[in-house]
């Protein structure tokens, strides 16, 4: 069986956890801030974990 190869753009925005869910990066970080609010900003910090529905995708992209 061929080797599966591993979708670049998804291996940059998601990654794996112990439990082979995904996290991602907030988006609208990276700037206009100033017009932000400090909780909006403060949200961002944070990592999103992806649902369940899209996880399946993301997991076809990213194989190993």
């Amino acid at each position: 069986m061929p080797k599966l190869k591993t979708r670049r753009s998804a291996d940059k925005r998601y990654r794996k956890t112990k439990n082979k869910k995904f996290i991602y990066k907030r988006p609208y970080k990276a700037h206009i801030l100033e017009k932000k609010s400090q909780k909006q900003k403060r949200h961002m910090r944070t990592k999103g974990l992806v649902c369940k529905g899209e996880s399946k995708n993301i997991h076809l992209m990213l194989p190993y």
